[in-house]
């Protein structure tokens, strides 16, 4: 499975947990993990969790916004991303970043795709 597959539905099951209120996030990763391949696993496993470290590096990137106004798509795709920059040695950062808009992109539209990149290029 390439690995963009892979962010694709590490991305859809923590979308859901932070959607999802009525079932527990075990409930949620067990309900998909027959369509989870192991990267998948290590990017839903990491965001978890790392979650509250996540939130704060990208609240500490946020200029002019409040980490609450984010919405949940760019929250989602923004954990992952940064999760990968400062866990995932193995993916170039460039590789990361074009994933994530990417992935905004598909799930949201091109502004989501703009507010991402520049998050992301904070890090740098």
């Amino acid at each position: 499975m390439k690995r963009s597959h892979s962010r694709e539905k590490a991305f859809q099951v923590l979308y859901q947990i932070d959607i999802n209120e009525s079932q527990s996030t075990e409930e949620l990763v067990i309900a998909m993990d027959e369509e989870l391949d192991p990267f998948s696993r290590i990017l839903i496993d990491g965001v978890i969790a790392h979650k509250s470290e996540l939130d704060k590096k990208i609240s500490d990137k946020l200029e002019k916004w409040s980490f609450n106004r984010i919405g949940t798509v760019e929250k989602t795709v923004l954990r992952i991303a940064v999760f990968e920059i400062f866990h995932q040695d193995d993916t170039p950062n460039k590789v990361v970043v074009n994933e994530a808009i990417d992935l905004s992109k598909r799930f949201n539209d091109e502004q989501s795709g703009k507010f991402i990149n520049g998050v992301l290029s904070k890090f740098f």
